[in-house]
């Protein structure tokens, strides 16, 4: 009943098998072997256009590293309070963006409010020195409380951006989770809806150690890859980096893998509702927060559930955690079964 997160889950066997297959023999390294452009040309494919693809090795350098690319003096990135690069990533997006400022602009359900966007943008007027300057935006897709961004709800923010001619930035590291909700291609939720660059995250959907920085504008990243080697990303064997994503994307193996765990959360978000509990936020991908009696979550803690308890700051105040009651995180994964599941749910009934 490991329900910690998605990063606990191992590596899929198309992922491990492609590694198996691509271990052996000698290939050009440093990101030129055939292997690498091969990705490319397929993600091209999946993105309906031609797209500039850098392999790294975490999320964390995925947008770190991405944002670099637009940073200015004085800049001024904007996303929601709960982002991972606002709160989990150590300072890092301000370290490679040379001291670049994250500005948090808050909204409902994880996602950020237009109006507050529209706000938070205006604070830094342009050609007024001492406020510095807006630099760009980013969203998360699947949000860090577990919520879907709509393809209107990217068209608006994007709308915003294009007012001060700022790039719109997609942190993906749940980026087939989220499209397997909406339903829709990949170009619809990126390119087609205003998203300048994505961070592609695949580690969590089962991949050892894959995630990508994609501009869906080569000619914006001209330059990237001085980045990517001074921040220590360019893998000298990144056919092993490859490797994982020709066995991710093969026979659209990320899309089954996150259609599986979203229907694990959908069905662990009904039995928790269905034995009294509820959740904080809507379960919308592979996240829920469950808010549940103490009592409740104590007894499946000590029946060999693994979760985390959630701060309940950020949740509204209808469903947020009474003085008896505690809000959870549960995240499911490709490795999520249904007998995980029903012994979760068994033992929240008491039976």
């Amino acid at each position: 009943m490991n329900f910690a997160s998605d990063n606990w889950a191992g590596a899929t066997e198309p992922v491990m098998a492609a590694l198996a297959r691509h271990q052996a023999g000698a290939v050009p390294s440093y990101g030129v072997d055939p292997l690498s452009k091969s990705v490319t040309d397929r993600l091209s494919e999946i993105f309906e256009r031609e797209v500039a693809v850098f392999f790294v090795g975490t999320g964390s350098a995925a947008n770190a590293l991405a944002l670099s690319a637009y940073t200015k003096p004085g800049a001024a990135f904007f996303c929601h309070p709960d982002a991972h690069i606002q709160v989990d990533e150590c300072g890092c997006p301000e370290f490679f963006t040379g001291g670049g400022k994250l500005v948090s602009v808050p909204g409902e359900n994880g996602k950020i409010s237009v109006e507050a966007l529209e706000t938070a943008i205006a604070a830094f007027p342009e050609g007024v020195v001492h406020h510095g300057q807006a630099a760009a935006i980013s969203i998360t897709q699947a949000t860090e409380s577990g919520t879907v961004y709509s393809l209107d709800e990217i068209r608006a923010i994007k709308a915003v951006a294009v007012t001060r001619d700022l790039p719109l930035h997609m942190d993906g590291a749940r980026f087939a989770n989220a499209l397997v909700s909406l339903g829709c291609s990949p170009a619809d939720m990126t390119w087609r809806a205003g998203v300048d660059v994505l961070s592609f995250g695949a580690t969590k959907n089962g991949c050892w150690c894959a995630e990508a920085v994609v501009f869906f504008d080569p000619e914006s990243a001209k330059g990237f890859e001085y980045a990517r080697k001074r921040a220590g990303h360019l893998f000298s064997k990144s056919r092993f980096i490859a490797a994982q994503f020709e066995g991710y994307l093969a026979g659209d193996n990320w899309l089954k893998t996150a259609t599986h765990a979203n229907r694990m959360a959908q069905k662990l978000a009904d039995g928790i509702r269905d034995a009294g509990g509820r959740t904080a936020w809507p379960v919308e991908a592979n996240e829920l927060f469950p808010v549940l009696k103490k009592a409740d979550a104590e007894r499946l803690k000590a029946a060999g559930a693994f979760f985390y308890e959630w701060p309940a700051s950020g949740v509204p105040a209808e469903t947020g955690p009474k003085e008896d009651e505690v809000c959870l995180r549960l995240v499911t994964s490709f490795a999520t079964t249904e007998a995980d599941v029903e012994r979760f749910l068994t033992h929240l009934a008491g039976t």
